[in-house]
Protein backbone atom coordinates (compact mmCIF):
# COMPACT_ATOMS: atom_id res chain seq x y z
CA UNK A 1 0.00 0.00 0.00
CA UNK A 2 1.37 3.41 -1.23
CA UNK A 3 0.26 6.43 0.50
CA UNK A 4 0.67 9.91 -0.90
CA UNK A 5 -0.49 12.79 1.17
CA UNK A 6 -1.79 15.96 -0.65
CA UNK A 7 -2.43 19.61 0.00
CA UNK A 8 -1.15 19.69 3.28
CA UNK A 9 -1.57 20.65 5.71
CA UNK A 10 -4.96 22.77 6.12
CA UNK A 11 -7.14 20.46 3.42
CA UNK A 12 -4.96 17.09 3.35
CA UNK A 13 -6.43 14.78 0.71
CA UNK A 14 -4.60 11.14 0.82
CA UNK A 15 -3.88 8.79 -2.32
CA UNK A 16 -3.65 5.24 -2.06
CA UNK A 17 -2.05 2.85 -4.74
CA UNK A 18 -2.85 -0.82 -4.01
CA UNK A 19 -1.29 -3.42 -5.97
CA UNK A 20 -3.96 -6.37 -7.37
CA UNK A 21 -4.46 -9.03 -4.16
CA UNK A 22 -3.98 -5.94 -1.67
CA UNK A 23 -6.66 -4.58 0.46
CA UNK A 24 -7.16 -1.61 2.12
CA UNK A 25 -9.09 -0.96 5.29
CA UNK A 26 -10.93 2.24 5.79
CA UNK A 27 -13.69 4.56 7.89
CA UNK A 28 -17.24 4.58 6.44
CA UNK A 29 -17.82 7.48 4.07
CA UNK A 30 -13.95 8.22 3.71
CA UNK A 31 -13.83 8.09 0.18
CA UNK A 32 -13.74 10.47 -2.45
CA UNK A 33 -13.00 8.78 -5.63
CA UNK A 34 -11.70 5.44 -6.78
CA UNK A 35 -10.78 3.44 -9.71
CA UNK A 36 -13.64 1.87 -11.96
CA UNK A 37 -11.54 -1.97 -10.56
CA UNK A 38 -11.69 -1.22 -7.57
CA UNK A 39 -13.79 -3.66 -5.85
CA UNK A 40 -15.52 -2.45 -2.25
CA UNK A 41 -16.80 -5.03 0.54
CA UNK A 42 -18.65 -2.86 3.92
CA UNK A 43 -18.41 -5.34 6.77
CA UNK A 44 -18.47 -4.10 10.97
CA UNK A 45 -14.93 -5.07 11.85
CA UNK A 46 -12.32 -7.25 9.60
CA UNK A 47 -13.34 -8.43 5.99
CA UNK A 48 -15.15 -11.70 6.23
CA UNK A 49 -16.41 -11.18 9.94
CA UNK A 50 -19.10 -9.14 11.64
CA UNK A 51 -23.23 -8.81 10.74
CA UNK A 52 -26.01 -6.42 10.37
CA UNK A 53 -27.01 -7.47 13.91
CA UNK A 54 -23.42 -6.31 15.73
CA UNK A 55 -23.86 -3.06 14.19
CA UNK A 56 -26.89 -2.28 15.15
CA UNK A 57 -25.52 -3.55 18.74
CA UNK A 58 -22.85 -0.92 18.13
CA UNK A 59 -25.14 1.69 17.02
CA UNK A 60 -27.44 1.60 19.89
CA UNK A 61 -24.69 1.52 22.57
CA UNK A 62 -22.96 5.22 20.47
CA UNK A 63 -20.05 2.89 19.39
CA UNK A 64 -20.59 2.55 16.06
CA UNK A 65 -17.64 1.97 12.66
CA UNK A 66 -18.46 0.50 9.74
CA UNK A 67 -15.57 -0.32 7.75
CA UNK A 68 -15.25 -0.30 4.09
CA UNK A 69 -12.30 -2.38 2.36
CA UNK A 70 -11.00 -1.90 -1.04
CA UNK A 71 -9.55 -3.88 -3.11
CA UNK A 72 -8.81 -3.77 -6.90
CA UNK A 73 -9.46 -6.23 -9.42
CA UNK A 74 -7.74 -6.86 -12.92
CA UNK A 75 -4.05 -5.07 -12.24
CA UNK A 76 -3.24 -2.21 -9.37
CA UNK A 77 -6.00 0.61 -8.20
CA UNK A 78 -6.19 3.65 -5.90
CA UNK A 79 -8.49 5.31 -3.96
CA UNK A 80 -8.59 8.99 -2.43
CA UNK A 81 -9.43 9.48 0.82
CA UNK A 82 -10.73 12.45 3.17
CA UNK A 83 -11.90 13.56 6.82
CA UNK A 84 -14.75 15.36 7.21
CA UNK A 85 -13.24 18.61 9.14
CA UNK A 86 -10.42 20.46 7.63
CA UNK A 87 -7.10 19.47 8.79
CA UNK A 88 -3.95 17.22 8.37
CA UNK A 89 -3.28 13.60 7.84
CA UNK A 90 -0.27 10.97 8.94
CA UNK A 91 0.86 7.69 8.69
CA UNK A 92 2.33 5.00 10.91
CA UNK A 93 3.95 2.35 10.97
CA UNK A 94 3.07 -0.55 13.37
CA UNK A 95 5.61 -3.05 13.93
CA UNK A 96 3.93 -5.79 16.07
CA UNK A 97 2.49 -3.08 18.85
CA UNK A 98 -0.43 -1.17 19.65
CA UNK A 99 -1.82 2.64 18.60
CA UNK A 100 -4.88 3.64 20.71
CA UNK A 101 -6.84 6.03 18.26
CA UNK A 102 -9.54 8.33 18.42
CA UNK A 103 -12.54 7.11 16.66
CA UNK A 104 -13.00 10.56 14.56
CA UNK A 105 -9.46 10.35 13.35
CA UNK A 106 -9.06 6.92 12.41
CA UNK A 107 -9.35 7.28 8.45
CA UNK A 108 -7.47 3.76 7.07
CA UNK A 109 -5.01 0.75 7.39
CA UNK A 110 -3.64 -2.22 5.57
CA UNK A 111 -5.36 -5.42 5.67
CA UNK A 112 -2.63 -7.12 8.02
CA UNK A 113 -3.34 -4.38 11.02
CA UNK A 114 -6.29 -5.85 13.55
CA UNK A 115 -8.77 -3.35 14.37
CA UNK A 116 -10.23 -3.35 17.72
CA UNK A 117 -13.44 -0.89 17.44
CA UNK A 118 -14.15 -1.43 21.16
CA UNK A 119 -11.57 -0.44 23.40
CA UNK A 120 -12.96 0.07 26.48
CA UNK A 121 -9.94 1.87 28.24
CA UNK A 122 -11.84 5.89 28.52
CA UNK A 123 -14.71 4.54 29.18
CA UNK A 124 -15.42 4.50 32.77
CA UNK A 125 -13.59 7.78 32.76
CA UNK A 126 -15.43 9.69 30.45
CA UNK A 127 -19.12 8.38 31.01
CA UNK A 128 -21.31 10.76 29.35
CA UNK A 129 -18.60 11.04 26.42
CA UNK A 130 -19.34 10.37 22.91
CA UNK A 131 -15.58 9.58 21.79
CA UNK A 132 -15.55 6.23 20.38
CA UNK A 133 -11.82 4.80 20.51
CA UNK A 134 -10.13 2.14 17.98
CA UNK A 135 -7.14 -0.03 18.87
CA UNK A 136 -4.67 -0.59 16.35
CA UNK A 137 -2.40 -3.60 16.52
CA UNK A 138 -0.57 -5.41 14.73
CA UNK A 139 2.03 -5.00 11.47
CA UNK A 140 1.31 -2.78 9.28
CA UNK A 141 0.26 0.86 7.40
CA UNK A 142 -2.25 3.45 9.21
CA UNK A 143 -3.46 6.58 7.85
CA UNK A 144 -4.99 8.93 10.44
CA UNK A 145 -6.54 12.53 10.44
CA UNK A 146 -6.76 15.49 12.85
CA UNK A 147 -9.07 18.88 12.93
CA UNK A 148 -6.40 21.07 12.23
CA UNK A 149 -2.68 20.45 12.51
CA UNK A 150 -1.17 17.63 14.07
CA UNK A 151 1.87 17.11 15.64
CA UNK A 152 3.76 14.59 18.33
CA UNK A 153 4.30 15.49 22.00
CA UNK A 154 6.97 12.67 23.41
CA UNK A 155 6.40 12.12 26.87
CA UNK A 156 9.12 10.98 29.02
CA UNK A 157 7.44 11.49 32.41
CA UNK A 158 3.89 13.08 32.68
CA UNK A 159 2.22 14.77 30.48
CA UNK A 160 -1.32 16.42 30.38
CA UNK A 161 -3.59 16.90 27.43
CA UNK A 162 -7.05 17.75 26.85
CA UNK A 163 -9.03 15.00 25.82
CA UNK A 164 -10.29 16.63 22.65
CA UNK A 165 -7.02 17.17 21.72
CA UNK A 166 -5.80 13.62 21.58
CA UNK A 167 -5.23 12.06 18.20
CA UNK A 168 -3.06 8.92 19.33
CA UNK A 169 -1.08 7.53 21.72
CA UNK A 170 1.31 4.59 22.42
CA UNK A 171 -0.39 1.72 24.02
CA UNK A 172 2.82 2.08 26.54
CA UNK A 173 1.40 5.18 28.32
CA UNK A 174 -0.69 4.76 31.00
CA UNK A 175 -3.18 7.18 31.74
CA UNK A 176 -5.33 9.06 33.86
CA UNK A 177 -8.43 11.45 34.24
CA UNK A 178 -8.10 14.11 36.28
CA UNK A 179 -9.11 17.76 36.92
CA UNK A 180 -7.20 20.31 34.75
CA UNK A 181 -6.86 23.21 37.79
CA UNK A 182 -6.17 23.35 41.66
CA UNK A 183 -9.57 22.04 41.93
CA UNK A 184 -13.13 21.06 39.86
CA UNK A 185 -14.45 24.63 40.55
CA UNK A 186 -11.46 26.39 38.94
CA UNK A 187 -11.40 23.69 36.04
CA UNK A 188 -14.72 24.41 34.96
CA UNK A 189 -14.76 28.01 34.91
CA UNK A 190 -11.54 27.84 33.26
CA UNK A 191 -12.98 25.63 30.58
CA UNK A 192 -11.01 22.51 30.65
CA UNK A 193 -12.40 20.50 32.79
CA UNK A 194 -11.48 16.97 32.33
CA UNK A 195 -8.21 16.47 31.21
CA UNK A 196 -5.67 13.44 30.38
CA UNK A 197 -2.78 12.80 32.19
CA UNK A 198 -0.15 10.37 30.49
CA UNK A 199 2.75 8.76 32.20
CA UNK A 200 5.40 6.58 31.22
CA UNK A 201 7.72 6.64 27.73
CA UNK A 202 6.08 6.82 24.40
CA UNK A 203 4.24 9.45 22.33
CA UNK A 204 1.12 11.17 21.98
CA UNK A 205 -0.50 12.87 18.87
CA UNK A 206 -2.50 15.86 19.29
CA UNK A 207 -4.65 18.09 16.72
CA UNK A 208 -5.03 21.78 17.25
CA UNK A 209 -8.28 21.94 17.29
CA UNK A 210 -11.02 20.49 19.13
CA UNK A 211 -14.36 19.30 17.19
CA UNK A 212 -16.36 19.89 20.31
CA UNK A 213 -15.05 22.86 21.32
CA UNK A 214 -15.54 23.64 17.83
CA UNK A 215 -19.43 22.78 17.45
CA UNK A 216 -20.63 24.87 20.23
CA UNK A 217 -18.98 27.22 18.64
CA UNK A 218 -21.30 27.08 16.04
CA UNK A 219 -24.47 26.19 17.39
CA UNK A 220 -25.85 29.48 18.58
CA UNK A 221 -25.60 30.32 15.07
CA UNK A 222 -27.18 27.31 13.39
CA UNK A 223 -30.93 27.66 12.58
CA UNK A 224 -32.91 25.13 13.91
CA UNK A 225 -34.31 22.29 11.59
CA UNK A 226 -37.54 22.40 10.56
CA UNK A 227 -39.88 19.35 10.71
Amino acid sequence: MDIELIHRPGNTAAKVKLQQGETCTAESGAMIAMSGNMDVTTTTHKKKSGGVLKALKRMVAGESLFLNHFEPKSGDGEVWFGANLAGDMMTYNLDNESLIVQGGSFMACEDSVEIDLGWQGFKSFLSGESVFWVNLKGKGQVLLNSFGAIYPVEVDGEYIVDSGHIVAFNETLDFSITKAGKSWLHSFLGGEGLVCKFQGKGTVWCQSHNPGSFGWTLSPGLKPRKA
